[in-house]
């Protein structure tokens, strides 16, 4: 026998006990549960509820319909709620190709931005399933299921758009690999932390305007990474051992590090950093936030001296990729389970590896190299893009009595 459906659409102020009202309502009648959504939005509630029951005599005021229909239209009269009621046929649904996460960063995020990527996404034949929101500040997250899109071409054209409106995209395959273990492999100067410690260093030799510009010169891809670290660490020679606890007592770090730290430390997720800055302070970040991995380059410090030189293997831009490689492999995480972070041109080998590149306040370069940028200054914004909401990050650093200024 074929089934027929009856899909109810609540709408008004949200109370306790709506849900349980409607559907002790259904319960007197014989039929079944198909599908349930409910959003409430700054107080207002929209409950959907789809309902199936055996065809036969539907018509008239006493068949189970019409008194299902009329027991409906009761309850949503005695909550001062307004209610739609629609007919349908009961259809298999088939599983639409290239089902997707599409991520939607903005500080602020204004309609046009909204008007825009749904635009793209029907001009690509897709259809949006789903509309969440993961956080509403600082920056505003929307997060869009959707269906029957090619991948690279929908994120080629979400980029694009993004860039046009000055919003943050990402676009991710949905599924179990989001909620199973990963690797988050992150750069630290200008990523982790802000400024460069090299610049710092050369602060105190007084050297800065020197270093800063072949810094940068570096990480835009115009110099060789190593060349210009071994130039740059020349500089240096001569500063005595203790500017690295000044050094350490200057860093600062990027807002949000912390948060993300311990939040996907909660989530049993492997946290390394991996920088072409030094042993000498990355040891201490990767202590202080309990860091599972970390690889730097070490300077050379001789009789309580700088020497202006490096021991060790070199981690520059192919470095990195390999770092990411080895720890991938003692987490025993496969690399497609792995993201990497990263602002410079020294970062694009790791970014490229990992199953997930992300340019965080980068360099054009990097951007265009990534899957994904994130140009607001808060490092947790990341965690929107694993699909971990504000109010669970919240309420679980509330159970651990911190504060939301703990960033």
């Amino acid at each position: 026998m074929n089934q027929r459906t009856l899909l109810i659409t609540l709408t008004g102020p949200d109370r306790p006990g709506v849900t349980s009202r409607l559907f002790s309502v259904l319960a007197r009648f014989p039929v079944t549960v198909a599908d349930v959504e409910q959003v409430v939005i700054r107080g207002r509630l929209t409950l959907g509820v789809l309902v199936a029951y055996d065809s036969g005599p539907s018509t008239g005021t006493g068949s189970t319909l019409g008194a299902m229909w009329a027991a409906v239209e009761h309850v949503a009269e005695d909550l001062g709620m307004e209610v739609e009621l629609s007919t349908g046929t009961m259809t298999k649904e088939h599983r639409r190709r290239g089902r997707l996460d599409v991520t939607v960063l903005g500080a602020p995020l204004l309609p046009a931005a909204m008007a825009g990527i749904a635009s793209r996404i029907a001009a690509a034949g897709a259809n949006i399933d789903r509309i969440e929101r993961l956080a509403s500040y600082p920056v505003t997250c929307i997060e869009l299921a959707v269906s029957g899109a090619d991948p690279d071409g929908l994120r080629a054209a979400l980029a694009a758009e993004a860039a046009a409106q000055q919003v943050d995209v990402a676009v991710q395959r949905s599924g179990l690999h989001r909620r199973a273990k990963r690797l988050i492999v992150m750069d630290v100067d200008s990523t982790l932390i802000q400024g460069e410690v090299i610049e710092l260093l050369a602060a105190h030799a007084g050297c800065a305007e020197e270093v800063e510009k072949i810094t940068a010169a570096a990480m835009r891809g115009e110099l060789d990474f190593e060349a210009s670290l071994r130039e740059r660490v020349a500089l240096l020679a001569g500063l005595p051992e203790s500017v690295f606890d000044r050094v350490r007592e200057q860093i600062v770090l990027t807002p949000g590090a912390r948060t993300l730290v311990r939040t996907l430390k909660r989530l049993d997720y492997r946290f390394a950093i991996v920088s072409g800055g030094f042993t000498q302070i990355t040891d201490s970040l990767k202590a202080e936030l309990g860091i599972d991995y970390a690889a730097a380059n070490t300077l050379e410090v001789v009789d309580g001296k700088l020497t202006g030189r490096l021991v060790g293997e070199i981690v520059d831009r192919p470095g990195k990729a390999r770092a990411l490689e080895r720890f991938a492999a003692e987490a025993g995480v496969p690399i497609s389970q792995t993201i990497a972070i990263g602002d410079g041109a020294n970062d694009l080998d790791m970014i490229a590896k990992a199953g997930l590149g992300i340019a965080f306040n980068a360099k054009p370069v990097v951007r265009q190299a990534a899957d994904t940028a994130v140009n607001v200054p808060y490092l947790d914004s990341i965690l929107y893009l694993l699909g971990i909401p504000r109010l669970e990050v919240e309420a679980a650093d509330a159970e651990d009595g911190l504060v939301p200024a703990e960033r």
